[in-house]
């Protein structure tokens, strides 16, 4: 009972310090952790590199692939370069069993941790900002360091009671037959799963493996089956979650478990030759320190096989998970709220984007466009935390700006449709003539502001779109009173007058809100 209390607790304090080290680090990096993930996917080889070193970093493959699935739901990233990060957070995420094999398990840092606990948690409560943060990061190390200590005692006392020789024989020991190999293998394989859905964090299972190894509970070939198992187990977790989850994050689950799958599969059909290999090497290697390298490399070599390969498997997995929803809200994605304010702010300014350009071309009605608007001011709204800079909070301004004028832009087109009225005079003529280059220009510029672009991008469009702008509202006040005064020379009667008035009114309203609407779009996106 003392064994099993031991092995529990060490656990718990693990899984504690890991949440606590991980909420430390993601708030000390800040906005930093959405920049670099979003600026390190020129090339998949890239991504994956800064997915394994920001995962490595932060201490959370989760918080990794959670920030990847807000950026590649706010358009951000593309499927592939998200991808590309998920492998790489794989990899980064054995970083903890190292620290595990190298130092964990073999010395006793309980009474150095204690006072790294107060220190931390000091920090934490009277500290503010960064302060706080990386107060809250050692305080959560410190308990890491206690739990495996915890760990390791409970070990040594389940060691007096389990033999490895009490559990099943697996292929590549020697002296083990084929059928029963297999059976043995499949048999902790599956326990690692298990392990693994229970605990919700396969570095805590694997953590358990290796100081099971290092007290001698179980064998070599033993702990290298169960970490097989672990490694599918995380999939577990990516599966529960995907369950009414997003689009994106639906494609991403159902990718990381393909992953999972190939990876394990190629590790059973290698099991023998390699347990026959890790065992020979044990003579001069320490076990623990070899259970921690095949962990690295059964992630390297899961993303070597499938890197390559990206494009085709990322087509696969769009074909199973297609795209659901309008395409007019597929930014508005509850991931890229989780991701950061900064991901929210970008889903929204491209959704504006995509409206307005829908709005300048025709292509959607002002009621669907209207409803899509109002969808995006909710989403904004449940954008509480502040934006850590002055540039960010601009940004925000800017988009909010711009979603006020495609809105009104929206409304002006559902007063009435300008065709109802005859525009025949030179300076009618002329008022239709700016106000359909304006709504081209808004409508082909907005068409390259629903992607991240710099300035140079779009400057014509916005440029040609204010002198039409300019130009129809200059020439407005002179078609009135032109318009007017033709009433009272008997020219024209007065109903006709003012529809011809309003028309002109209602396309230089138009021409302004598309104008201001890019504008301000062109602003947030440089």
């Amino acid at each position: 009972m003392e064994t099993a209390v031991a092995i529990a607790g060490g656990i718990g304090f693990f899984l504690l310090g890991m949440a606590v080290m991980t909420d430390g680090l993601k708030a000390l990096a800040g906005s930093a952790l959405r920049t670099v993930l979003a600026r390190a996917t020129r090339t998949s080889l890239s991504g994956t590199i800064w997915g394994a070193v920001v995962t490595l970093l932060v201490q959370s493959s989760s918080a990794t692939t959670m920030t990847t699935i807000g950026l590649v739901s706010a358009g951000l990233l593309t499927f592939p370069q998200g991808l590309s990060l998920v492998f790489g957070a794989n990899i980064g995420t054995t970083g903890t069993g190292w620290l595990v094999a190298l130092l964990g398990v073999r010395i006793s840092l309980t009474a150095y941790a204690l006072p790294i606990v107060f220190a931390g948690a000091l920090l934490k409560l009277i500290g503010k900002g960064r302060w706080a943060a990386s107060g809250g990061a050692i305080a959560g190390f410190a308990l890491i360091l206690v739990g495996l200590t915890t760990l390791q005692q409970g070990m040594s006392g389940l060691a007096a009671a389990l033999n490895p020789a009490d559990l099943p024989a697996v292929l590549g020991g020697q002296g083990v037959s084929w059928w029963s190999g297999l059976t043995g293998l499949l048999a902790l394989v599956v326990t690692g799963i298990v392990m693994t859905t229970v605990m919700q964090s396969s570095t805590a299972a694997i953590t358990v493996t290796i100081s099971a190894l290092f007290a001698g509970a179980i064998g070599l070939d033993q702990a290298l089956a169960l970490v097989i198992g672990q490694n599918i187990g995380t999939s577990t977790s990516s599966a529960m979650a995907a369950i009414g989850a997003s689009n994106t994050a639906k494609r991403l689950a159902v990718a990381y478990i393909a992953f999972k799958l190939i990876a394990a599969i190629v590790a059973l059909v290698l099991f023998p030759a390699t347990a026959r290999l890790m065992l020979r090497a044990a003579a001069s290697i320490d076990p623990v320190t070899l259970v921690a390298a095949y962990h690295t490399a059964y992630n390297v070599v899961g993303v070597a096989i499938l890197l390559p390969l990206i494009g085709p498997f990322t087509r696969l997995i769009e074909r199973i998970v297609p795209d659901r929803g309008a395409p007019a809200t597929r930014y508005l994605d509850p991931a890229a709220l989780a991701a950061s304010p900064i991901v929210a702010v970008e889903a929204a300014r491209r959704t504006v984007a995509h409206v307005l350009q829908a709005l300048c071309s025709s292509s959607t009605s002002a009621a669907q466009a209207t409803d899509t608007l109002h969808q995006v001011q909710a989403f904004l709204s449940k954008v509480t935390e502040p934006l850590p800079s002055e540039d960010e909070r601009q940004w925000f301004i800017y988009t909010l700006h711009a979603l006020d004028h495609t809105i009104q832009l929206a409304e002006v087109i559902g007063e009435g449709a300008t065709t109802e009225t005859s525009l025949d005079s030179p300076d009618e003529q002329r008022a239709l003539q700016l106000y359909t280059d304006a709504m081209r220009s808004a409508a082909e510029g907005a068409a390259v502001l629903e992607h991240h672009v710099t300035e140079g991008d779009v400057s014509e469009f916005i440029d040609r779109l204010a002198r039409s702008a300019a130009e129809l509202a200059r020439l407005r006040p002179r078609h009135r009173q032109a318009t007017l005064d033709s009433v009272g020379a008997g020219k024209r009667a007065a109903s006709d007058a003012m529809a011809s008035v309003d028309a002109v009114r209602l396309l230089d309203r138009r021409a302004h809100h598309a104008w201001r609407a890019a504008a301000y779009l062109a602003g947030a996106a440089t």
